[in-house]
């Protein structure tokens, strides 16, 4: 019988390729979130549950707060700003730099105006002395005096996760469990395959084009022994640029699956049969329909 009897609701927010990310999956301790180098990776809300001792935390994933230049940018934006009702706290990651940009202006006037708490973590510190973190510090007190706290931290190596796990508690309220033991995200199975595969045209593919992609799993069944099924199509919004997803004798894309196949197999922890397709749909990401056809509707 599980002993959770408190609950917290914390938004992870920040500028793209901040970290948001890396930190949700150092947190739960498994890969929940996709990652990669590429800035607007995370494209929908994703939940992290971590359970420690009486208390289940649940971590808002969400996009990085950006100007946005189409309707999947529009999409992403209401995702951000909507996270950030209705929780019990809000986690504003920075990187390790003496400026605080119109992003993270705008969380801070965001989370303001919806007079909830507010940690500020400051990413990354694996890579700048500890002399670099006082200027840092002092320029986002100068914008805002109200931070709950400041912890510097490192998705990346740890460090100060345990401290931020800590403070975090502050913020837990009496209630049931929202997700049942072992489960450590809200992501269907079908989605996740997806987003594997999504988190390998990032890898892959260089510019523009892998923004301009999006994954439909048209197929997701599993056999009498065990194997599971993946039917994927990729859409792109250019020809030139399916060209460059197959590659030169389907070169890229065998790549791409073999990836995505990989860590499929370890998520789901039996043998997957991957098929891949790639056709276009020119322009979808400023097509309001494509955009929500493809799941993305706050």
């Amino acid at each position: 019988m599980s002993n959770i009897k408190n609950v917290a609701m914390i938004t992870v927010c920040g500028r793209p390729n901040v970290g948001k990310s890396s930190l949700t999956n150092a947190l739960v301790g498994e890969k929940v979130a996709i990652v990669s180098n590429k800035a607007q990776t995370t494209r929908n809300r994703i939940y992290g549950v971590v359970n420690r001792e009486d208390t289940q935390y649940i971590l808002l994933d969400t996009p990085g707060l950006h100007k946005p230049k189409s309707a999947l940018g529009d999409y992403m934006v209401k995702v951000v700003t909507s996270s950030l009702s209705d929780v019990d706290c809000a986690l504003l990651l920075v990187e390790p730099i003496a400026h605080v940009g119109g992003p993270e202006k705008a969380l801070i006037e965001r989370i303001q105006e919806e007079k909830i708490p507010c940690i500020l973590c400051i990413n990354k510190i694996d890579t700048v002395e500890p002399s670099a973190l006082l200027p840092v510090i002092a320029a986002y007190n100068e914008v805002w005096s109200g931070f709950d706290a400041i912890i510097p931290i490192s998705a990346h190596t740890g460090s100060g996760l345990d401290d931020l796990m800590h403070e975090l508690r502050k913020y837990a309220q009496e209630g049931t469990q929202l997700f049942p033991d072992g489960q450590t995200s809200d992501q269907p199975e079908r989605q996740v395959m997806g987003e594997i595969i999504r988190e390998k045209l990032l890898l892959c593919l260089d510019k523009e084009i892998p923004h301009g992609t999006a994954v439909e799993i048209t197929k997701f069944s599993e056999r009498d022994s065990g194997v599971v099924d993946v039917d994927a199509t990729i859409y792109c919004e250019k020809a030139s640029h399916k060209g460059i997803i197959i590659g030169k004798q389907g070169a890229m894309l065998k790549k791409i699956s073999s990836l995505a196949r990989h860590d499929m197999e370890k998520f789901m922890g039996t043998k997957v049969y991957l098929e891949t397709w790639v056709k276009v749909k020119e322009n979808w990401r400023d097509n309001v329909n494509y955009v929500r056809s493809f799941g993305y509707q706050v």
